[in-house]
């Protein structure tokens, strides 16, 4: 063995070889940072409301995670970002007049049963901000259905309450839907600016927009589950979404409305419930955009978007692997004769 073979060992090690200056933390927080202008778009139509049913998502989240992993004796990440990403979620997924303890069991249920008990981040199978939502829609249907009227001076639970869009759009049919906001491009400027009863992650297309553009320019997320998710919503409710003929309905609306950009730009994308192979991943957005529009068209609750993601998580591992890459070098086994 020569001098340099002593000295400059050939160490052999598993890939990856080549480390980015990413980190967890730091992705975490670039997408908390990238839903900043739709939580302010919630507090300005909200008002305090919003801070308050979200800060206490997040802080049940974060503390909940600290005290069971310290509790399960593992390694504590509830300084991350994740926790708090999905605290945070979870309350652009409520309704503003929620009483103060549906937060609290919501985000109980998301980190400690969903990810928790599953062994963690990178463990869970489903999106835990929506299993939290999930269970809290079956358990107090009526409180989580009720929908009030965006002002800034929104502070008393008895505020004045009204439909969501989808929800007159599936009850009363489009010409009441645009009766109710004046004409369609009124219809289009509340959808857009977020002046529309919802949760609080449907205040504003434009501020999940400009959270999403942040994501994509970091190439934390790519186009292929969006996208996919988007476009297969629109396609539908153009052929579909009419009354009485094919291709009479409106995808602007659908696209606009309930939580379609919220999920497929913050939560179809998640890195652990979602494919990891590019087709997979537009295979995942076609489905999520199918059965979402399946519930709004054909279901009987007028949203979709959560049942559709948490479905399509199941499918995510079965994606991957009928879509996985050709291992460059292998061999082909010979049929036995």
């Amino acid at each position: 063995m020569s001098t340099d073979a002593k000295t400059h060992p050939l160490v052999v090690s598993v890939s990856p070889h080549v480390r980015g200056g990413e980190s967890i933390a730091k992705i975490m927080w670039t997408v908390n940072f990238a839903l900043l202008p739709a939580f302010i778009m919630s507090v300005y139509y909200f008002g305090p409301r919003a801070v308050y049913v979200t800060a206490l998502c997040i802080l049940t989240a974060v503390f909940s995670e600290h005290i069971f992993q310290k509790a399960l004796d593992r390694k504590v990440t509830s300084t991350d970002g994740s926790a708090f990403l999905t605290g945070l979620l979870l309350g652009m997924n409520l309704p503003p007049a929620v009483p103060f303890y549906i937060p609290i069991v919501g985000s109980f249920v998301a980190i400690v049963i969903t990810k928790t008990l599953f062994g963690g981040l990178g463990y869970n199978i489903f999106n835990p901000a929506l299993i939290g939502r999930a269970f809290l829609l079956i358990t107090w249907p009526k409180l989580m259905t009720k929908w009030a009227m965006p002002t800034a001076h929104f502070i008393e639970m008895d505020a004045k309450t009204t439909a969501t869009p989808l929800g007159i759009l599936k009850e009363e049919g489009l010409a009441k839907l645009i009766e109710h906001f004046g004409d369609k491009a009124s219809l289009y400027k509340s959808l857009l600016f977020g002046s529309t009863a919802g949760s609080l992650g449907e205040t504003s297309a434009i501020a999940l927009l400009i959270g999403a553009a942040i994501l994509l320019y970091k190439k934390y997320i790519t186009w292929h589950t969006p996208l996919s998710f988007l476009g297969t919503v629109a396609l539908i409710a153009w052929i579909f979404g009419g009354k009485g003929a094919l291709f009479t309905g409106d995808p602007v609306i659908h696209l606009l409305s309930g939580g379609l950009i919220l999920g497929a730009f913050f939560m179809a994308t998640d890195y652990v419930t979602c494919p990891t192979v590019r087709k997979g991943q537009i295979i995942f957005g076609i489905g999520c955009g199918a059965i979402t529009m399946l519930i709004r068209l054909k279901g009987g609750f007028p949203e979709g978007v959560m049942f559709a993601i948490l479905l399509m998580n199941c499918f995510a591992p079965l994606i991957d692997r009928g879509v996985k890459p050709k291992q460059f070098g292998a061999v082909k086994k010979e049929a036995k004769k």
